[in-house]
């Protein structure tokens, strides 16, 4: 078996492909769509000891955005 990746250009396309997986030809199969962000920051909450409270990122956020502009 082999998979493929299908961007569809055209809506008419998916009902083609609903049609070939309606005769057993294919499988369609959801993808879970990859938050590359939350992805990162499990794996950092995972590694550390202790987790910054969103209050902590807020000021954290802030004090770089105070320094970025005062230039």
């Amino acid at each position: 078996m082999e998979s493929l990746r299908i961007e569809i250009i055209n809506p008419k396309a998916k009902n083609i492909i609903k049609n070939l997986a309606d005769m057993d030809l294919i499988r369609i199969k959801k993808e879970k769509v990859k938050n590359e962000f939350a992805e990162l920051l499990e794996k950092l909450r995972r590694n550390s000891d202790k987790v910054p409270s969103l209050d902590e990122i807020t000021k954290e956020v802030e004090k770089v955005r105070k320094a970025r502009y005062e230039k």
